[in-house]
C-alpha cells in the first residue's frame, strides 16, 4: 500500500514522465465548444482516452447526437475499440456523456513497469482521438 502522499508524488512523477516523453499541446479543455473535452484517466486500475460532454442537458444533446452520427467514421477510421456511452457517472455521481478508449491491460499508476505501455497508449489513441475531432469539430459544432 501507499500512503497518499506517496500515491501523489508517483502519479505526479508518471504525468511529468509523460509530458517529457511525449512532449505536445493536447487539447484537452481547449475544444473551444463548451462542455466538450479530452480526458486522460490512469489510476491503479485501469487507464483510458476520452472524451466527455460535461454541459447542461440541452448542450450534451446537441453533440451527442453530432456525434452518434460521426460514429461510423470514428469507429472505422480511427478508433475502433470506442466504446460510447451516453449516461456514464463518474465517481462522484456527476451524469455525463462519454466516448472512451479503454487499454485492455492490466496497469497500474502506482506500477511503473506498466508506465511505458500507457504512454504509449495515450500517445497513439488521444493523438488519433483528436485527429477525428480537428476534422469533424466543424460538423460536431454546428
Amino acid at each position: 500500500m501507499f500512503s497518499k502522499e506517496e500515491s501523489r508524488l508517483l502519479r505526479q512523477e508518471f504525468w511529468t514522465s509523460f509530458g517529457k516523453s511525449f512532449p505536445r499541446k493536447w487539447v484537452l479543455y481547449d475544444t473551444k465548444l463548451k462542455g466538450l473535452s479530452f480526458k486522460f484517466h490512469f489510476d491503479n486500475k485501469k487507464a483510458l482516452v476520452a472524451l466527455d460532454l460535461e454541459d447542461n442537458l440541452e448542450n450534451r444533446i446537441k453533440y451527442w447526437e453530432k456525434l452518434l452520427a460521426l460514429k461510423s467514421i470514428l469507429l472505422e477510421e480511427y478508433l475502433p475499440e470506442a466504446i460510447y456511452e451516453e449516461e456514464f457517472f463518474l465517481d462522484n455521481h456527476k451524469e455525463i456523456s462519454r466516448i472512451y478508449m479503454p487499454l485492455e491491460q492490466k496497469v497500474s499508476i502506482h506500477n511503473k513497469n506498466t508506465w511505458r505501455d500507457v504512454m504509449e497508449f495515450f500517445n497513439t489513441n488521444m493523438s488519433l482521438f483528436e485527429a477525428f475531432f480537428e476534422e469533424y469539430k466543424e460538423i460536431i459544432e454546428s
